[in-house]
């Protein structure tokens, strides 16, 4: 025991140093020696069996075969197949062990097949610990090494597991089913069996339960058959969750039964202790007989007085260290260069990835940009012939086509419309303005203008609008009456006979900010809880039925999410099935408490007296041209017509109007460049920008080119003529009180 004691620090190298050697004399004649192909098959059986006891009892044997023939070729396979064994019993620290008695032996001869096992070895132990990049490289590494049938199978199987735990179900699948019909001459069994595993897997994640439920059956069928113990076990476990997927309670029951009578067997329990104590022992005496042979050498070398030999072992001992640290420092640097090498190309790939999804998102902008306002001037023709036939009185039947006509109509102008807005806010080409509004006005400005549909589903629409709200802010009135519109619209096509309440309240005030909550409650069919979380998704509205039910787009929600996203708030949503829903948020906004207001709010419609008026119409397009003077004709309106820019600041320079209908985008001179030259010689007449709106346009430009107001084709008539009406009379009356 001294002298064991005395020794201790020369263990180590000693062990590496002897290896082969103290193999050699280690082989001992009471083992009866076999052929060494046939104890490596023994052990391969084993292993698959999860007899892993027996697969290292083989494994020792053939290793005995292997030192006492000098092959060191075979011996390398042996620890390679000792590393494999240790490590489905999660024992690393022993993989690695005999992992490195390969290693050291793979560093003197040239043994493509051992150094691709080695790569293999050295893959799996990646993934087990969750490095699956890392793994990849191995494994690639370890099929260009050498085209062994077997290996090669194996690492498909690896890899089908690495693209599993990567979601790349696809991969995944290619690989589990290159493996179900092999032609390995080892472990055709084993692998198709991990094959169907595998599938199911796949299956059932991708939620295919019938196909998962299948391949787990072939699976425990073939595991059966071979006494796969770990198969037979896993084969159960996913029979057991898929057979509750697909509500087989039955034989989910019967997989559930056959699971614990595995698991709690008495031969599983006693099986894992055999292994281990067999495993540990052979480990413990492989180390114990190296430490012996060491100790022997040492005892021989001190009866000789052989001290230069002793300092010679103890330098020799001190250069190994060295060697190994230095070796041990390489590797972690060349994985360290190995795995940047694969964060730069996956940046790359990201950085490439990112600037072909930013030009695919410019691409479809501009499409949709150019599409929908292409459709503008076909669509404006449709509806605009629609309501001139509609005023001259059809008979019954013709009636009831063009009211059809009409509403089919409307239905692609809001389509186009909230396609070019999603377009807008994803191209970021919106922002919110900064202007007094009364918010009270907004918000009946809205009902005002739903309450035909809330009639037609017979449902009343109710403002609960708190009177504490100041009557002057400051924020953009437009995107907020589209936020409240798309919410009460939405409401509204999904309640009927019911009630759609907008709720605005103060929350709180503090000098000039203020924070206003907002709620568009509703009694309608309601959101189910698993369609909540995609509902603000573009086109989702919870069902394909649901889409088919009641029409529309998917789109409103997905606008008031994002026009949320410019004032830096978030809507929210609760909702229950058959009981309703009610979606709110919240916005701080700024008020102005220096305006006093004169006369209180009223909502009034005006009508207007337009025979007589005279209007110059600029517009390119021809049919665009006869509605348009048709609309003015039918109110006693007479009209000029220029066909572009040019013509148009010719005759706005020639004669006098009392309104001038400008179309934006004309060829020559655009609208906007028109309404400047007009504004040098013409500074009051009203100018309305009459356009199709496109991705580039702004509102912004065409006021500040001097447009008094804008409308967007194709438009409501009556929205028409009251912007006719607002900017010629009520402008006037303004400027003559001023």
């Amino acid at each position: 025991m001294k002298i064991i004691s005395k020794h201790i620090r020369f263990r180590l190298p000693f062990v590496i140093t002897c290896l082969f050697i103290g193999q050699l004399l280690l082989a001992q004649d009471s083992i009866p020696l076999k052929n060494l192909e046939t104890y490596l098959d023994e052990a391969r059986v084993y292993a698959n069996q999860d007899k892993n006891d027996q697969a290292i009892l083989s494994l020792q044997k053939a290793a005995k075969v292997a030192e006492k023939n000098e092959d060191v070729k075979a011996l390398i396979d042996c620890y390679h197949r000792f590393a494999i064994v240790y490590l489905r019993l999660d024992k690393e620290d022993t993989t690695l062990f005999y992992w490195d008695r390969a290693k050291a032996l793979l560093k003197d001869i040239e043994y493509p097949y051992g150094n691709a096992i080695h790569k293999y070895i050295e893959g799996v132990i990646e993934f087990k610990n969750e490095k699956s990049f890392q793994a990849r490289y191995l494994l690639d590494e370890a099929k260009q090494l050498n085209n062994d049938r077997n290996m090669f199978n194996n690492i498909l199987l690896v890899e089908g597991n690495i693209f599993l735990n990567q979601e790349k179900y696809d991969d995944a699948q290619k690989n589990f089913n290159s493996l179900v019909i092999n032609t390995d001459i080892y472990e055709k069994e084993y692998l198709a069996t991990n094959a169907h595993l595998g599938l199911a897997k796949v299956f059932l994640k991708t939620e295919k339960y019938s196909e998962a439920s299948e391949n787990a059956e072939k699976a425990l069928s073939i595991a059966q058959a071979n006494g796969f113990f770990n198969e037979i076990f896993e084969a159960n476990q996913l029979l057991s969750a898929t057979y509750e997927k697909l509500e087989a309670f039955d034989q989910a029951l019967i997989s559930n039964k056959n699971l614990l009578l595995l698991r709690d067997s008495v031969y599983n329990l006693d099986k894992i202790k055999t292994e281990m104590k067999v495993a540990d022992k052979i480990q413990f005496d492989f180390m114990g007989d190296q430490i012996k042979i060491q100790d022997d050498k040492i005892e021989e070398l001190t009866a000789s007085q052989n001290r230069s030999e002793i300092a010679a072992i103890l330098t020799t001992a001190f250069l190994m260290i060295i060697s190994l640290l230095a070796i041990s420092l390489y590797r972690n640097n060349q994985i360290k260069l190995k795995t940047n090498d694969l964060l730069h190309t996956k940046n790359n790939e990201l950085q490439v990835a990112r600037d072909e999804a930013v030009q695919a998102m410019e691409a479809k902008s501009n499409f949709l940009s150019t599409v929908s306002h292409e459709l503008r001037t076909p669509l404006y023709a449709v509806t605009g012939l629609t309501h001139l036939l509609l005023e001259e009185n059809p008979n019954p039947a013709q009636k009831e086509h063009l009211k059809a006509l009409k509403f089919s109509g409307d239905y692609l102008l809001n389509f186009i419309n909230d396609i070019l807005h999603i377009n807008k806010i994803d191209a970021d080409k919106l922002e919110p303005l900064n202007i007094e509004f009364n918010l009270n006005k907004v918000l009946k400005e809205v009902i005002d203008s739903l309450k035909q549909s809330a009639n037609e589903n017979n449902t009343k629409i109710i403002l609960d609008y708190d009177r504490q709200i100041p009557s002057h802010l400051m924020s953009d009135p437009l995107k907020l009456s589209q936020i409240i519109m798309n919410l009460v619209g939405n409401a509204l096509k999904f309640t009927k006979n019911g009630e759609v309440r907008v709720i605005a309240k103060l929350l709180k005030k503090v000098e000039e900010d203020v924070t206003i909550y907002f709620e568009v409650r509703d009694n309608g069919i309601g959101i189910s809880k698993e369609k909540q979380e995609s509902i603000f998704e573009g086109f989702e509205q919870g069902s394909i039925q649901i889409n088919r039910e009641y029409g529309g787009t998917g789109l409103g929600l997905t606008i008031v999410k994002s026009l949320l996203g410019l004032f830096n708030s978030k809507i929210e949503l609760r909702s229950e099935l058959n009981v309703g829903s009610a979606f709110f948020f919240e916005l701080d906004i700024k008020s102005k408490d220096s305006i006093i207001d004169d006369i209180a709010f009223e909502m009034t419609t005006k009508e207007y007296e337009f025979e007589g008026l005279h209007i110059l119409i600029v517009e390119d397009n021809k049919i665009n041209q006869v509605i348009t003077k048709k609309m003015l004709t039918k109110k006693g309106i007479t009209s000029d017509i220029a066909n572009n820019g040019h013509e148009a600041v010719e005759l706005a320079g020639k004669n006098e109007y009392d309104a001038i209908l400008m179309d934006i985008h004309m060829p020559g001179i655009s609208g906007d460049e028109a309404t400047i030259q007009i504004r040098e010689f013409d500074p009051s007449t009203p100018i309305i920008a009459l356009t199709a709106i496109s991705l580039d346009d702004s509102l912004e430009v065409f006021y500040a080119a001097g447009c008094n107001d804008v409308v967007t084709k194709p438009f409501k008539p009556e929205i028409f003529y009251q912007k006719i009406g607002e900017n010629i009379f009520d402008r006037k009356i303004k400027n003559s009180a001023s």
